[in-house]
């Protein structure tokens, strides 16, 4: 008996691509329609950027935010909590290489202890056992190891699917998806088709329902969605850039302080008010 599943599987084949191409040309249209007279200075391309921003709304109405909300509805919170943990516990990975990168190396330290704690004490990183332990969290992407070395911003950019980001973030986004020691690599890795996409699928939904609660505050406060979004975005990026290089350059001196010191004693550090109060 002849076999219809390979002339079956091409036409489904076809039917995603076309769909996909489609998308991808509603998304092209979308960000093309509304022309903003007077963009924000840190926000020159905000023609193409509210439009791409109303497209990846249509799709997280659609598709991501009602599989998101089932989810948490369905799924117990000391389950989601678990999933979230590990998928957090891998992208300490990056964060930490990234605090390595950026010369920050007690944040490179402290993060992979927090890892191999995770992973051990905490069950593959199931539980949090290191927050527990006051051992925080230290969040960092390529992004930020960018603005470390000195590349500036550029303007604002709203990916597809993605969501808001800026040039130099954008840059930083392409490298974690294609970086052979990220967590997408780690899943990416997986040989079997239909684990690595649950898997894959299942991150997605996760990432998605954290944020359910904090879309439902920007809908109550926000009168213009895209501007809330795009100013905290860049408020917060700032802040967490501004934290990173001062951390970089307290490495720097510390290092320093200890090179110049007889016998290898660390020098204080008198532009920080703290230093030597124990």
């Amino acid at each position: 008996m002849k076999s219809t599943a390979p002339t079956s599987a091409a036409p489904r084949s076809r039917r995603l691509t076309a769909r996909t191409g489609l998308a991808l040309a509603a998304a092209a249209l979308m960000a093309g329609c509304a022309q903003v007279p007077n963009p924000s200075p840190n926000d020159p391309w905000e023609s193409y950027n509210r439009g791409m921003y109303r497209f990846n709304d249509a799709v997280d109405r659609a598709v991501l935010k009602p599989v998101a909300t089932g989810y948490e509805t369905v799924t117990p919170r000391p389950v989601r909590t678990c999933i979230h943990n590990v998928f957090s516990n891998l992208v300490d990975v990056w964060s930490g290489i990234n605090s390595l990168l950026q010369g920050r190396g007690r944040d490179f330290v402290d993060t992979f202890g927090r890892v191999l704690f995770n992973s051990t004490a905490g069950l593959g990183g199931c539980i949090d056992v290191a927050s527990m332990h006051g051992a925080r969290k230290i969040p960092n992407d390529f992004g930020m190891t960018l603005g470390v070395w000195g590349f500036g911003q550029g303007p604002y950019f709203v990916l597809p699917f993605l969501g808001p980001s800026t040039v130099r973030d954008g840059v930083g986004t392409a490298v974690t998806l294609t970086a052979p020691v990220t967590p997408t690599a780690a899943v990416f890795a997986i040989d079997n088709v239909p684990v690595r996409n649950s898997i894959l699928g299942l991150y997605i939904v996760d990432t998605r329902a954290n944020l359910l609660e904090a879309d439902r505050l920007v809908d109550q406060i926000a009168l213009d969605k895209y501007s809330f979004i795009r100013d905290a975005y860049l408020q917060r990026r700032k802040a967490m850039l501004d934290s990173r290089q001062k951390s970089a350059r307290a490495s720097t001196a510390d290092d320093l302080n200890r090179k110049d010191a007889p016998g290898g004693q660390s020098l204080p550090v008198y532009d920080d008010p703290e230093a030597g109060a124990n």
